[in-house]
């Protein structure tokens, strides 16, 4: 923004050399204004634009460390990243830029006269505009705080990345079919899936830097491994913490793997000093629930943002619930080529509930949200095996239930809406 508010700058004072200031005696009340009076406009805006912009930091900051201390750090980058914020901040220097360019090609006395008419009157224009872009960043920063605003952005933000977790078109899934009809999926075939390999050894990859796996190339992995003829096994997932020794994946080749094929696997696998969002939806479930145990937290105990929370999880549980995941196993022209990480529903919904059910011991409102998450998820799948886990954590919720609630008038409620929901799960 800064570069385009000089090359405006810029464009207007070439705009005032080709057409000529006379045309401004016509209209003296507009643009009639003298050197002095222009570089004197000129500085007053450029000065009040460097207050400004320094009040928008604080602000910012300030905003920064509310949300830390309030919510969970992990959300400054939200506020680092809001595109509002960067378009105010942007617009204060831009105009300072501006005003800069224009002052130092205004000539008054000795030398040749030049006032600009059309670049001054873009700098009182701007400086007109930046009144309601102050007023709209105050307004914005107020409402940005609020926990529901918040919220809403992660839980967006979170479900974008399901979309990004679970694509559809990398690779053929290869499916583990259940030894009976409405048996579970007998995992150990595809365990022994990965084991079977044609007489090839796995050769690891290493990480070589320590980090967070900020993305990965899944198809760019699996397009390796079709190369070399192979098959590929991801040790790091997306949101895992790598070291330097650290595997990221493992190669099953008949001979070593060549050096330029190795140093390929790894450029497949962001790392970065921080987990992102972007491709990681469990960091946006840490996020919400981060928020929810805060709030649970004996020195806070705000009850009604840790509902907020449980009814966010519950919209990424119902979308989880109903989103086809992917299996481990990935094939290429019928042939496996990818083994990915176990990112199961079971393991995504217990990042949801797990941590809030234990610290909701006594909450009766915190443990009847968790139930309605966990119904309304039910409602969203047939799968059986995701019926189940749901059931599970449901029966684990009444459990602390039937411990934690002393008064009888209360665990009545709360057990009629758990067996509600534990019979709507299991009646499938």
């Amino acid at each position: 923004m800064v570069f385009v508010a000089i090359a405006l700058a810029v464009a207007l004072i070439a705009a005032d050399v080709a057409i000529g200031t006379e045309w401004t005696m016509k209209h003296s009340l507009v643009f009639g204004v003298g050197a002095s009076g222009a570089r004197g406009m000129l500085s007053a805006i450029a000065g009040s634009m460097m207050t400004v912009a320094s009040l928008t930091f604080s602000l910012t900051i300030s905003t920064l460390a509310t949300a830390s201390s309030q919510y969970t750090s992990r959300l400054i980058r939200n506020f680092i990243r809001d595109r509002l914020n960067q378009f105010v901040l942007g617009f204060f220097v831009g105009l300072f830029a501006y005003c800069l360019v224009v002052l130092r090609t205004i000539r008054a006395g000795d030398e040749a006269p030049f006032v600009p008419p059309l670049a001054v009157m873009g700098g009182l224009l701007l400086a007109l505009v930046s009144i309601g872009v102050l007023i709209f960043f105050i307004h914005h920063i107020a409402e940005s705080i609020q926990v529901g605003i918040i919220l809403r952005r992660v839980t967006n933000e979170t479900l974008q990345a399901i979309d990004e977790l679970f694509p559809a078109d990398v690779g053929e899934p290869v499916r583990v079919v259940p030894a009976q009809p409405g048996a579970p999926p007998d995992r150990s075939a595809a365990d022994a899936g990965e084991d079977v390999h044609d007489g090839r050894r796995w050769h690891p990859v290493p990480a070589q830097k320590f980090g967070y796996v900020q993305a990965l190339d899944a198809k760019g992995l699996l397009a390796l491994a079709a190369k070399i003829d192979g098959i590929v096994r991801m040790s790091a997932d997306i949101g895992s913490f790598v070291t330097p020794a650290g595997m990221l994946c493992e190669m099953a080749t008949a001979s070593p793997p060549e050096e330029e094929h190795v140093s390929e696997a790894r450029s497949m696998f962001d790392i970065g000093p921080a987990r992102t969002i972007e491709q990681d939806a469990a960091f946006g479930i840490r996020q919400i629930v981060d928020i929810a145990l805060k709030a649970l937290s004996p020195g806070i105990n705000d009850t009604t943002t840790a509902v907020m929370c449980v009814e966010h999880l519950g919209a990424v549980l119902e979308t989880l619930a109903a989103r086809a995941i992917p299996d481990r196993l990935r094939a290429q022209d019928g042939t496996v080529r990818l083994i990915a990480s176990d990112r199961s529903f079971d393991v995504l919904a217990g990042l949801c509930l797990n941590q809030i059910r234990r610290s909701a011991s006594g909450n009766i409102a915190v443990m009847v949200a968790l139930f309605r998450a966990i119904g309304g998820a039910g409602r969203q799948t047939m799968d059986h095996a995701r019926r189940r886990t749901l059931s599970r954590h449901a029966g684990l919720i009444a459990d602390l239930a039937r411990d934690s609630v002393t008064c009888s008038d209360d665990v009545v409620p709360v057990m009629a809406t758990a067996h509600a929901v534990i019979a709507e799960l299991d009646s499938q």
